[in-house]
């Protein structure tokens, strides 16, 4: 007789949700990757109320950043990897889940989400709280870098280490795992957004310029880089003078971002330094010849992985696909519930 949770199985879709600070990804089974949206919000300013309409999460919500008109503001509910703001991180889970499931026969769905690995007790509770109220069945959490390596191919289950460097918008997660646990790990607040911080700040210091968000991703983007380009780039920038308010445009150089990103990568390369010092012995030396895999967006700043290979002296190299790692890696955990029930938290352990 068929179990009454292989029922429900067969009647939702279970997913898998990379909650990142800076995009969400959902990734179903036999399906993959089914959508990757910007974790922005449009509401209602000075309340939680969120804008009931095709326009208020997501890429349209996005759009808005800094340029909503008066009444609305566009909000990213999670900073730092963590939620900032619950009602509006339900909401916008809310709305993921029922565009992907389409509430199938009404049949809820089971969700598995990566979280930062030095996430704490109560942020942990509050994903559980979010995701069950915006529509989860049941809801099991795995950590980012656990879920990157799997998503990335690594045979994390092997009595080998491994190495995952998982780059996002809030956090750099950092774990060596054997056995598919996890033996030393460090998450660092330190990541894409981190980028986009520095690149605002030294415009507004040395260029008088003050830019928006969108602005300095976009120069991450196209003159980003932490080893020297083959060819030096410069690009227009335009925003609004800090002395006199008015709007005006100025040119900047590859080299001068370089400069910036130098310190945020340092720390990300002294963080990886400190798991490695951490590791036993005999996995280290695993990682001589299994070296150090990234993952996430900012994985995909130009001559990271070199740079950290000189740094750290192992072999990295960035995954095939490394934006979609993380969801795709929670997915592969939720298809084999009951073979990784040990490393999965539920809410019933809190």
């Amino acid at each position: 007789m068929l179990g009454l949770n292989y029922i429900m199985g067969l009647l939702s879709v279970d997913m898998g949700i990379d909650l990142g600070t800076a995009n969400t990804l959902v990734s179903v089974r036999g399906e993959g990757i089914v959508l990757n949206e910007p974790s922005v919000v449009a509401v209602r300013k000075g309340t939680n109320e969120v804008l009931m309409d095709g326009q208020a999460v997501g890429h349209a919500a996005k759009e808005m950043l800094g340029k909503c008109p008066a009444g609305i503001e566009a909000v990213r509910p999670l900073r730092r990897g963590v939620i900032a703001d619950f009602d509006i991180t339900e909401a916008m889970l809310a709305y993921f889940i029922a565009k992907v499931h389409n509430r199938r026969f009404g049949v809820r769905p089971r969700v598995v989400i990566g979280v930062p690995s030095g996430i704490t007790v109560v942020e942990k509770q509050a994903v559980y709280n979010s995701a069950e109220r915006a529509g989860a069945r049941q809801v099991f959490l795995i950590e980012e870098p656990r879920a990157a390596g799997i998503g990335a191919g690594l045979p994390i289950q092997e009595p080998i280490a491994h190495m995952v460097v998982d780059i996002g918008g809030g956090t750099s997660d950092i774990a060596v795992t054997s056995l598919a646990e996890i033996v030393a790990s460090r998450s660092v607040k330190v990541a894409g957004d981190t980028f986009d911080e520095a690149i605002i700040e030294h415009l507004k210091q040395v260029h008088n310029l003050h830019i928006g968000e969108q602005t300095a991703e976009r120069i991450k983007v196209e003159l980003g880089s932490v080893t020297p380009l083959d060819e030096e780039q410069t690009l227009e920038v335009k925003g609004r003078d800090v002395s006199v308010g008015r709007p005006r445009g100025c040119i900047i150089r590859s080299e001068e971002i370089r400069e910036v990103l130098r310190e945020p990568v340092k720390a990300i390369s002294r963080s990886i330094i400190e798991v490695l010092e951490e590791t036993p012995p005999e996995l280290s030396a695993d990682l001589v010849d299994t070296g150090i895999v990234l993952t996430g967006g900012g994985s995909l700043l130009r001559g990271l992985d070199a740079y950290l290979e000189e740094e750290v002296g192992l072999p990295v190299r960035v995954a095939e696909d490394p934006i979609s790692c993380v969801a795709h890696g929670t997915a592969i955990f939720l298809e084999h519930l009951d073979r990784y029930a040990s490393i999965l938290e539920s809410s019933d352990q809190l």
